[in-house]
């Protein structure tokens, strides 16, 4: 007759298993991240926590508009989150805070946010570049919020070896200025990221 397993042998096998699951999914599947800036306001805002999908661009390419998840290309061990805005073979250009893609501009009325009202009293050197052709294999991405953003402007392209994933829902928020639980941001739980 087979010797039954003790309890405590049961449950740390099961332990055991539920972390390499949890390792696997996170290293394949989804990964969850935590929003440290300002950069994609309004969109996301501080302290909102998102989900990944890691599959995402194993099936198919980035499309403009997508926000991802990516390795920053001057360092690595850092990741940044920002819209794709210009995709491989595009010829971009950003004239007085207008983005135009293959000569034609682009809607951004539903994101893009502009701290500063004034071109003439606030000009910023971000306001116009380009033109440039996009590489191959490279993306061009800024931030929604384009005054407080260090994205493509300034660091040139990103490789799609840089990806991550596609970012697709806030599970948490929490305004970090606020003390708890006045912090917690419900309305945004759940919300889908276009």
């Amino acid at each position: 007759m087979p010797k039954e397993k003790s309890l405590l042998r049961e449950y740390t096998e099961a332990i055991i298993l539920a972390l390499i699951a949890a390792l696997l999914i996170r290293a394949t599947v989804v990964q969850a991240f935590r929003i440290p800036s300002g950069s994609m306001i309004p969109t996301l805002l501080v302290g909102d926590q998102i989900l990944v999908d890691k599959l995402a661009y194993k099936f198919r390419k980035p499309q403009r508009g997508d926000i991802m998840v990516f390795k920053y290309p001057k360092d690595e061990s850092r990741d940044f989150i920002k819209r794709v805005i210009g995709l491989p073979g595009d010829k971009l250009e950003i004239k007085s805070r207008k983005v135009y893609v293959n000569g034609e501009p682009i809607n951004e009325d539903a994101y893009a946010y502009h701290e500063f009202a004034d071109l003439n009293t606030y000009p910023h050197p971000r306001d116009n570049f380009g033109p440039v052709t996009i590489p191959e294999k490279s993306y061009f991405v800024m931030g929604d919020n384009r005054e407080n953003s260090m994205d493509s402007r300034f660091w040139g392209f990103l490789d799609e070896e840089n990806l991550v994933g596609r970012a697709f829902i806030i599970y948490w928020s929490r305004d970090v200025k606020e003390n708890f639980p006045f912090s917690i941001r419900l309305s945004r739980f759940g919300y889908l990221i276009q």
